[in-house]
């Protein structure tokens, strides 16, 4: 039986081998200042296919998304 690290051992499957297209890189992630995105307010609207949710700052500072 030959050994996965044995370099004598025959390929198992050769499509490792084979050179493939690569995905397009993905777009940089963005990152937004909750500052910016509430200006002042408590809560904001995000409109998501179609549909309306609301974002809320609590009195804890921490946010909420309800749809």
């Amino acid at each position: 039986m030959h050994s996965d690290l044995d370099p004598a051992a025959p390929d198992r499957d050769r499509r490792d081998s084979v050179t493939r297209p690569r995905a397009p890189a993905a777009p940089p992630q963005r990152t937004l200042d909750s500052a910016d995105l509430f200006q002042g307010a408590r809560e904001v609207q995000i409109r998501h296919d179609e549909k309306i949710y609301r974002l809320q700052v609590t009195r804890n500072g921490k946010l909420i998304l309800i749809k």
